[in-house]
């Protein structure tokens, strides 16, 4: 990972000293020049302190830096809160030599404890003296919390002939149903865009991507998902097909980084794509693929390795759209298990089984209504994810 660059942009990562293991837990990510940025942001209606300030300051549409924490998630914390934000952000200006308007901020962490910011303040200066354009993987190992491994990919794309560049990072293992972002997703790329392009590439992109995963159900109240474009390549995305090429290199970007985020849940064994084809409509489709997904008793028996169809048929069910049993399907990868209102047989369970053996593996229900589908990506609960969100304070 050290050898990844995206031109005018440096990255950092330092520990400070709010994780009790010692680890890294301050990042930054800087640009020479002010940059175009936009964002997304969780609808949880308790929004952390840093997520309302951002939503104060990523309006401008242009910013210098972002600087994030984690162990100590800043929200609930009232005023003070937003105090210490105003004091991260601050502190990283001073040493920048920036307006502090122009630096972004993020957390992650215990929500309900106060910002031990004075801490932030002190390492600002080891923070910013760190700054290196190979600084990417020391970034993405600062803003992790219960993830066991970084999350760093990047792209090359070309837009007439002249070459950009696309770096993203992101954290998350648990409490990840997004709404808009999930978790932390910083993203840096050196194509010229306009800020309002950007927001609209960022929007399509994160809607089939980090907004089409969920781990177990819950919002975080600190989702934030961020891109800077420096404009230094010398590739610019002006017109309409221009912009779609960014576009569509940011959502293959942002697809690879979703699947790092279920692929390193809390406590999972599983990767698992629940497909839902033969809808009336993509609502109702993504209404069904997330009941199932979120059904503890499918992602239970996913982790034992049991081919459990009835808990399957029993979610869509449930999930408020008007399914009709004898026209369903139910395959596990390619295996047909329930078909014409029954159970395919012991050797399609047998094969079904097999493929749950599998690390990742695609769950299909045919409503057999109509041409739409719809996707997400979630995994199975093990005794890990309960022992971890247990002890996640302690």
């Amino acid at each position: 990972m050290g050898d990844i660059r995206c031109t005018g942009f440096a990255a950092a990562g330092v520990a400070c000293g709010i994780k009790k293991n010692g680890k890294r837990d301050l990042g930054l990510l800087a640009c020479e020049k002010p940059a175009a940025v936009a964002g997304v942001f969780t609808r949880n209606r308790v929004k952390a302190a840093p997520v309302l300030l951002d939503l104060e300051r990523v309006a401008a549409g242009r910013c210098r830096a972002v600087v994030v924490n984690a162990g100590n998630a800043n929200c609930c914390t009232g005023q003070q809160g937003m105090r210490n934000a105003r004091r991260m952000a601050a502190c990283v200006a001073g040493e920048l030599g920036m307006d502090e308007t122009e630096v972004l901020v993020a957390s992650t962490g215990v929500i309900g404890q106060q910002l031990p910011v004075a801490r932030i303040e002190a390492a600002a200066p080891e923070l910013a003296r760190a700054l290196d354009p190979c600084g990417f993987g020391r970034l993405a190992e600062a803003i992790m919390t219960t993830d066991t491994v970084p999350k760093l990919v990047w792209r090359r794309g070309e837009i007439g002939g002249k070459a950009f560049t696309i770096v993203g990072t992101a954290k998350g293992s648990g409490m990840i149903c997004p709404d808009m972002a999930t978790m932390l997703c910083f993203v840096c790329t050196d194509v010229d865009i306009a800020a309002a392009d950007l927001r609209e590439c960022l929007v399509q992109a994160v809607a089939p991507t980090l907004n089409a995963i969920t781990v177990d159900g819950d919002t975080s109240t600190n989702d934030t998902t961020l891109v800077l474009a420096s404009g230094l390549s010398g590739a610019a995305a002006r017109k309409p097909e221009e912009v779609a090429v960014f576009r569509d290199l940011l959502q293959d970007l942002l697809a690879e980084l979703a699947r790092m985020l279920v692929r390193d849940a809390e406590g999972a064994t599983k990767l698992i794509e629940v497909a839902v084809t033969g809808a009336a409509d993509a609502a109702e489709a993504r209404r069904v693929a997330y009941t199932i997904a979120h059904s503890p008793l499918v992602k239970t028996a996913c982790f034992g390795q049991d081919a459990n169809w009835g808990r399957i048929i029993a979610a869509a069910g449930r999930s408020g759209v008007n399914v009709d049993p004898q026209r369903m399907r139910i395959l596990f990868d390619d295996v047909v298990l329930y078909a014409r209102g029954g159970w395919t047989g012991a050797a399609a369970e047998a094969a079904a089984t097999a493929v749950l053996q599998k690390p990742e593996f695609r769950l299909t229900v045919d409503l057999g209504r109509g041409a739409a589908s719809a996707g997400v990506l979630t995994c199975d609960f093990s005794l890990d994810y309960v022992r971890i969100n247990a002890d996640y304070r302690s």
